[in-house]
C-alpha cells in the first residue's frame, strides 16, 4: 500500500514523511566516473540481496516507459534526476514495507521509507532494516572520520535525510510561512517545494528536511526536525483556528465551491486541481468535509497527476484530453464524498 492511501498520524497537517539513507559501494567511482559496466555489475549486487528478502520486487529502468517514470515522482518514490536517467538504474521496492530503493542514483543506493503521515521512527526503522540487508552482504563505502562516503559533500557523515511534506494553507495565507522559510537554515533545515529542489509550493504542500548530515547522529537529526516541525504543525493548527473563529462563512462557501468544482467540471488543469485540493483539504481539517479522508483527497490527487494519467490510459495524451479524462476522475471519485 503506498503512502498516500495510508491515514497515518496529525494527516492534517503533515501528509508524508520519508527517510533516504545515501550509500555507495566500494571498489566502484561515483557519478559521471562510474560506465555502464560498473553501474550494471553494482546493480546485479543489489538485486541479488534483496533476491533473498521477502517482499520486494525489482524493477530495470531501461525497461520503464517515460510516462511510468515520471509518474513515479509524482508519487515520490523516487526523484526526478533519477527519472531522467539514460544510463543503467534500477529500482527495488516493498510495498508493504513502503521501501523504495534507486539503484545507480546520484550515489550508488538511494534507500527510502515514505510514510503517510508523521512517523519518521517507522520510516527510520524501516530504511534501515534494508541499509542492514545491503551491509551484511555488500561492502559499503565508509570511512571512520567522515561516515558513508558520498556523491556529495553534504551527505556525509550518516547519509541521512529525513523529510516531512507539510500542509500548511493558513501559514500560506496569511504570509507566516515566509518568515518560518527565512529562520530554518539557523537550525540546519531546508524547505522545497512539491516536488522537491527548485521546485514550487503547490496546493499549500512544503517539504522540510534536515540539510547537515555530518556530526550529528541519526538521533539528533531526528530530534531536530520534529522538534522544529512540531512547531510549525503548533502555528498552522492555532492560524487556522483564528481564520475559522473570524472567517467561517467565507470559508466554508470555499471549501463546498472547491467540491462542487470538483464534483461537476468537465475539464481542469494541473494548476486548478492543486488550488481545489488546498481549499478541500483544508474543509476537511476544519471538518467541513465531514465524508472524505485524508487519504482518500491524496489519492485522488496523485491519480489525477500529468503522468499517471497518462501512464494508466496507455496511450499519449494532449493536454487538453488530460484536463478532460483528469475532470472526469474528479467527478466519479467525489461521487462518494459527502
Amino acid at each position: 500500500m503506498y503512502w498516500y492511501e495510508t491515514e497515518g498520524t496529525d494527516r492534517d497537517v503533515f501528509v508524508s514523511t520519508r527517510v533516504r539513507l545515501a550509500r555507495n559501494l566500494v571498489d566502484y567511482p561515483f557519478e559521471p566516473r562510474l560506465d555502464q559496466t560498473g553501474a550494471k555489475e553494482i546493480i546485479e549486487k543489489v538485486r541479488a540481496v534483496f533476491a533473498a528478502e521477502q517482499g520486494y520486487t525489482f524493477t530495470d529502468f531501461s525497461k520503464v516507459t517515460e510516462n511510468e517514470k515520471l509518474s513515479l515522482v509524482e508519487k515520490h518514490l523516487v526523484s526526478p534526476e533519477f527519472a531522467r536517467k539514460n544510463t543503467p538504474c534500477a529500482m527495488i521496492e516493498n510495498d508493504e514495507k513502503q521501501v523504495y530503493i534507486m539503484v545507480c542514483e546520484e550515489d550508488h543506493l538511494r534507500i527510502q521509507c515514505i510514510r503517510g503521515g508523521f512517523d519518521p521512527k517507522g520510516a527510520m526503522e524501516a530504511a534501515l532494516k534494508a541499509d542492514a540487508a545491503i551491509d551484511a552482504k555488500l561492502h559499503v563505502a565508509f570511512d571512520e572520520e567522515l561516515g558513508y562516503l558520498t556523491h556529495c559533500p553534504t551527505n556525509l557523515g550518516t547519509g541521512l535525510r529525513i523529510s516531512v511534506m507539510m500542509f500548511l494553507p493558513a501559514l500560506t495565507a496569511t504570509g507566516r510561512i515566509k518568515s518560518i522559510q527565512g529562520q530554518l537554515s539557523k537550525i540546519g533545515l531546508t524547505v522545497r517545494g512539491t516536488t522537491g529542489e527548485g521546485s514550487a509550493a503547490k496546493g499549500c504542500l512544503y517539504q522540510f528536511s534536515n540539510c547537515v548530515t555530518q556530526g550529528a547522529t541519526e538521533e539528533e537529526i531526528l530530534n531536530n526536525l520534529r522538534q522544529a516541525t512540531g512547531t510549525i504543525a503548533q502555528a498552522e493548527r492555532e492560524t487556522r483556528q483564528q481564520l475559522l473563529e473570524n472567517n467561517e462563512d467565507l470559508l466554508r462557501d470555499r471549501v463546498m465551491r472547491a467540491l462542487g468544482t470538483m464534483r461537476s467540471a468537465y475539464m481542469m488543469d494541473t494548476e486548478e486541481l492543486y488550488r481545489l485540493y488546498a481549499d478541500v483539504r483544508m474543509g476537511i481539517a476544519m471538518e467541513i468535509c465531514k465524508n472524505i479522508t485524508y487519504s482518500q483527497l491524496d489519492t485522488l490527487l496523485i491519480q489525477c497527476m500529468p503522468a499517471t494519467l497518462t501512464a494508466k490510459s496507455k496511450e499519449p495524451l494532449s493536454a487538453p484530453q488530460r484536463d478532460k479524462l483528469r475532470a472526469e476522475q474528479l467527478r466519479t471519485s467525489t461521487q462518494q464524498f459527502g
